[in-house]
């Protein structure tokens, strides 16, 4: 009987450029990162490298989305495209997985047969990497609050200038002690800051796909809210979902008096689901059911 504004084409929306700029910085250093991996033999340099892999696949990733999500609604994709973020969220995931897997086995590995590696070559790729995760993370600190889109891109980004912290120091433990098994222990130091990550990743993108009630919004707090509307008798089928991570829905079957200002009521449900919740749903639909209306559902919670 009544919906919100649409807000499938507008909200969300990510600087395209921030994130485009981010790219080229972190995919040229993923290629010097690579090279100084094969000269110098290090497990660190080569895991940093493959996470900095996922900070470019996940760039890229955050730049396509937000060029999907910004498409409007069609006849055939009524949200648009606003959850091609979560499918890039859950490929993204898998590769972090994999890399973490990886390195974790061949971090154990190394720390019984520690091979022998340059560790001025390894520093000096560990510093030249994380010189560009500092750049990155300037250009997108001014709008990591803007949406989730690029708050991921620049966690990202943090994340994998952590690891070239890793790679440093393990290049300076070598040069001063000869420990080689460092380089092993910072592989492995990695692959435990990629596991988490992986695990929110897929928690998130599995909330979205499954329509889970989005997080930090009480179902029970907002029937009670409609229930305490004047000319409000009962709710049932109230659903609550995302479409993005960034785009809760909200829907409900509202019975109410049959001299109910139905008008006016629409109005004070979605100002209370928009204003009222730590959720903000400004886009809402309500079907209102006259009390005398013989064909009432109530079946669906």
């Amino acid at each position: 009987m009544g919906t919100g504004h649409d807000h499938a084409g507008d909200a969300g929306r990510t600087p395209r450029n921030r994130l485009l700029i981010a790219f080229s910085i972190t995919l040229s250093f993923f290629l010097i990162e690579v090279v100084g991996s094969v000269i110098t033999g290090s497990l660190a340099l080569l895991v940093d490298a493959t996470h900095m892999l996922t900070d470019v696949i996940g760039l890229a990733m955050a730049v396509t989305a937000a060029q999907l999500m910004n498409r409007p609604p069609t006849e055939t994709h009524t949200w648009g495209l606003r959850r091609a973020e979560v499918l890039g969220a859950l490929a993204q995931a898998a590769l972090l997985l994999a890399v973490g897997l990886f390195a974790l086995v061949e971090g154990i590995r190394r720390l019984f047969e520690p091979p022998e590696i340059a560790s001025g070559s390894l520093l000096f790729f560990g510093v030249v990497g994380l010189i560009a995760n500092i750049v990155s993370l300037l250009v997108l600190m001014g709008g990591r609050k803007q949406n989730l889109n690029l708050r991921a891109a620049f966690l990202e980004v943090m994340n994998d200038a952590l690891g070239s912290v890793g790679v440093i120091l393990s290049a300076v433990a070598i040069w001063a002690f000869g420990w080689y098994q460092a380089d092993a222990i910072a592989g492995i130091v990695i692959a435990a800051l990629i596991v988490p990550r992986t695990i929110i990743l897929l928690r998130a993108s599995g909330r979205v796909l499954l329509e889970s009630t989005p997080p930090g919004l009480d179902l029970g707090s907002v029937r009670r809210h409609i229930l305490e509307m004047p000319g409000v008798v009962a709710v049932h089928d109230l659903h609550a979902s995302l479409v993005s991570s960034d785009l809760p829905i909200l829907t409900a079957h509202v019975v109410v008096r049959d001299s109910a200002d139905t008008a006016a009521l629409l109005s004070s449900l979605q100002e209370c689901v928009a204003e009222h919740f730590e959720v903000s749903i400004e886009h809402s639909t309500f079907q209102l059911e006259p009390e005398s209306h013989s064909g009432e559902d109530t079946a669906h919670a």
